[in-house]
């Protein structure tokens, strides 16, 4: 078995106090699964726009794992006719 790579891109757009991410996940087959996230800063809060930034990255990150969870979820239960449970989020 050989070695794979998967690529992911995160864009990050900064609107006034609200940062959104993108996490784009290059897959071999060239297909592409993409996460969002997004944070919003506080207004009493002092800017600091790399929190904002690293909140909005995490939570794509994370949309995008468990998009790939269900996804394995689904092929799972397709080949075995048995629910996946234990990767259900």
């Amino acid at each position: 078995m050989g070695t794979k790579t998967w690529n992911v891109q995160v864009t990050i757009e900064e609107q006034g106090d609200d940062t959104l991410a993108d996490a784009m996940l290059s897959l071999d087959n060239k297909m592409e699964m993409r996460g969002h996230g997004e944070s919003r800063r506080n207004p009493i809060d002092e800017s600091e726009p790399r929190i904002g930034d690293e909140l909005a990255t995490a939570r794509a990150l994370s949309d995008l794992a468990h998009q790939l969870l269900a996804a394995a979820a689904t092929e799972i239960e397709s080949k075995t006719q048995v629910p996946a449970t234990s990767l259900r989020l």
